[in-house]
């Protein structure tokens, strides 16, 4: 899955702040996410993080 630092993650669930929407802060074997409802973020492997996206957006492109 081609996921680079700036996409926009929407994810199947959602987090505990209702948001299921993820910046990218960070890619490699781990990712940094933040969370676009409340701020928070998150580290974690790769592989945990690209079985739970449903879309990837990138800024610029149209849908």
């Amino acid at each position: 899955m081609d996921i680079r630092v700036g996409d926009t993650l929407v994810m199947k669930k959602t987090h505990p702040c209702g948001s299921n929407r993820w910046l990218v802060e960070r890619t490699g074997a781990d990712f940094r996410l933040r969370c676009l409802g409340c701020g928070r973020e998150v580290f974690g492997a790769r592989s945990k993080f690209e079985r739970n996206v449903k879309a990837v957006e990138r800024p610029g492109e149209e849908k």
